[in-house]
């Protein structure tokens, strides 16, 4: 059974996410605000948020992560490219700066949608997003207790 009839929490995140950043790209050409500004790209964030408990313990909850995580680090580098654009756009060396932050910023944003849903796709967890927080991991492993070896 494809990954779609699965897990439709996630395929509708990806294809949130995804129209988002082409609505951006479309509008005005730079899709870093595509999951942050657009009333598309933050239905995609609450789906995700709101899925992220059903998927718990599954390969799909790696790329609801994958995308919480890509919406917040695009709104910080979103904040970063206005405020290098407001304190340095006086003196006019702000605006080519802040255009290149919010350029690679965009790139990133579609390089994480791409690869993550050529991941889902396949289902395949997002490597290194499978794991739980580190937090949990070591309160868990202190918690489990392993077996002494027995000797012959």
């Amino acid at each position: 059974m494809p990954a779609s009839r699965r897990f439709p929490a996630g395929l509708l995140a990806y294809a949130l996410f995804g129209t988002a950043a082409v609505i951006a790209l479309v509008s005005h050409g730079i899709p870093l605000v595509a999951p942050l500004m657009g009333l598309v790209g933050i239905a995609g964030l609450i789906v995700a948020y709101v899925k992220r408990d059903d998927a718990r313990g599954t390969w799909v909850a790696s790329h609801l992560r994958w995308l919480i995580r890509t919406f917040w680090f695009s709104f910080l580098w979103g904040v970063v490219g206005g405020i290098v654009l407001v304190v340095l756009g006086i003196i006019l060396i702000g605006i080519p700066i802040a255009l290149l932050i919010w350029a690679v910023a965009s790139i990133w944003v579609i390089y994480r949608v791409i690869r993550g849903y050529l991941l889902f796709k396949d289902s395949k967890p997002i490597p290194g997003c499978d794991r739980p927080r580190r937090r949990r991991r070591l309160a868990a492993s202190a918690c489990r207790r392993r077996p002494a070896p027995a000797f012959r």
